[in-house]
């Protein structure tokens, strides 16, 4: 099971999130913006992406290694990859 740390500054118009994944003795780093729209939409009354961001990343790690997730990019890119991400994280 990987463990996950995921932080989030503000930046801008939303968050710039770190997340770190440790499994199996390696560890990978990405960087993830997240919109303020975006966080509205997908984790309506949350008042930051890192529980947002955490599950998403819980996904991607169902399907695919760490190693193969993008370092850095826009949260909303993981549904042109897996078109089922938006309905299965939306709370």
């Amino acid at each position: 099971m990987a463990e996950l740390d995921v932080t989030c500054r503000r930046d801008g118009d939303g968050w710039t999130c770190q997340v770190d994944v440790a499994e199996a003795g390696t560890r990978t780093e990405h960087r993830v913006m997240v919109r303020s729209a975006d966080l509205a939409r997908l984790a309506p009354g949350a008042g930051d992406p890192v529980d947002l961001v955490r599950r998403s990343f819980a996904f991607l790690l169902e399907r695919e290694p760490k190693e193969s997730i993008l370092r850095s990019f826009d949260l909303t890119m993981i549904g042109q990859y897996f078109p089922e991400w938006e309905g299965r994280i939306v709370r």
